[in-house]
């Protein structure tokens, strides 16, 4: 905005290094997110449709159960990742 000189205000993240962090918290939470999304999507829309509501909440149940266990068990990879991207 032309407040300082780009040399007086050092740059944390570069722009590929900002969208490389962006994209590993996106792959981290994206189950969470879609098992939300789909729990809303279930209580909104899918309860109307006789054979496919089952299917829908027998997926919904499996995505919700294994969602947390997948997210626990790639911390460690999570965390690697990160301090390898953390200037």
């Amino acid at each position: 905005m032309g407040l300082v000189s780009p040399d007086e205000a050092p740059e944390y993240y570069s722009d590929e290094l900002a969208r490389a962090r962006l994209v590993l918290y996106s792959k981290r939470y994206r189950p969470l997110a879609f098992t939300g999304a789909g729990w809303v999507l279930f209580l909104t829309l899918g309860r109307g449709i006789e054979l496919w509501s089952g299917v829908f909440f027998g997926t919904l149940l499996v995505a919700t159960l294994a969602a947390p266990v997948l997210h626990f068990l790639g911390s460690a990879r999570f965390k690697a990742e990160l301090s390898r991207l953390t200037p």
